[in-house]
């Protein structure tokens, strides 16, 4: 079946002249002239039956149908230049699209990825946030890495490591004692994270107390969040000491008590079926697999076994 998809040429012309409200300066940038930039434009319009621009003797001004195909329309070129240049570079390489919760990539990941690509000059790893699991199929991804019971459908699970979190503060929220009981903390502004909405009742569980405000406080969807507004004195927060070691080494947060929160969930590297074979994520599971297992050994206390 015929796709309904216009001229590039004429998308390519309209966006630009969307982008400037002007054919003469899309004319311009596109090196074509003003005669050609209005004849694309115009043959776009009657391929849509819709019109795009209100045409003045002061200029071109976008409707509101151009308005809104304009952003869908730049959005879509810009990934295809994307995917283009991303083709254009591998020139036989390996690339790796690697879905990572956000911290875990920045603060314990990418720390160690030149390692990765010292070994492995021939791929490339990516990095893109995703904070909740997705259809492989409807995306690009190679792999990801979440945090969960690692029972994704249609992958292969590798564990890579709890994640242990203690309450943290600043130090001035510790008034100069060492640490503080379960009891003085339920007193602190409780800062949630919003994936792991029951952490802290959890918490107090495991210390034989009931809160009744342990579910109420700031709520903050990255453990990266959390440690900041915990700098500044907002609060205390449940966040796991392997993903804020500079801070902690820096003094500007402190384990105001070391009763880690256990958990059955953990840090998974998840290979889709159809993936499982490839190379290049052999390579990559096989280095991140070892290399969570090192930290873990080097780390007792600070990530479960």
């Amino acid at each position: 079946m015929r796709r309904k998809i216009p001229n590039t040429t004429a998308l390519i012309c309209f966006e630009a002249a969307a982008r400037h409200e002007s054919f003469t300066k899309a004319a311009h940038e596109l090196a074509l002239t003003q005669g050609a930039v209005c004849r694309q434009i115009g043959g776009l319009e009657a391929f849509l039956n819709v019109e795009l621009f209100r045409r003045s003797h002061r200029g071109v001004k976008l409707t509101e149908a151009g308005l809104s195909y304009s952003r869908q329309v730049a959005a879509q070129l810009d990934a295809v230049e994307r995917d283009t240049l991303s083709v254009m570079r591998q020139q036989g390489a390996s690339v790796i699209e690697l879905a990572v919760v956000p911290t875990f990539g920045t603060q314990w990941l990418l720390p160690r990825l030149k390692d990765f690509q010292q070994l492995h000059p021939e791929v490339t790893v990516n990095l893109t946030n995703r904070t909740r699991p997705f259809l492989f199929a409807d995306t690009t991804f190679d792999a990801a890495i979440y945090f969960g019971d690692g029972d994704w459908s249609g992958t292969q699970s590798h564990r890579l490591m709890g994640e242990n979190p203690m309450p943290v503060c600043s130090p001035v929220l510790l008034e100069g004692q060492d640490a503080l009981d379960a009891k003085q903390i339920s007193r602190l502004p409780l800062l949630q994270q919003t994936t792991r909405p029951y952490a802290w009742r959890q918490w107090f569980d495991s210390q034989g107390i009931t809160v009744d405000r342990d579910m109420t406080g700031p709520r903050y969807e990255l453990f990266s969040m959390l440690s900041q507004a915990a700098m500044h004195e907002m609060g205390i927060a449940l966040i796991p000491p392997f993903l804020i070691q500079r801070e902690l080494e820096e003094g500007r947060l402190v384990i105001a008590n070391t009763q880690a929160l256990s958990s059955t969930r953990a840090y998974y590297l998840m290979i889709p079926d159809r993936k499982v074979e490839s190379a290049s994520l052999r390579a990559f599971r096989d280095w991140l697999v070892r290399q969570a297992h090192r930290y873990a050994a080097t780390h007792e206390g600070l990530t479960p076994p």
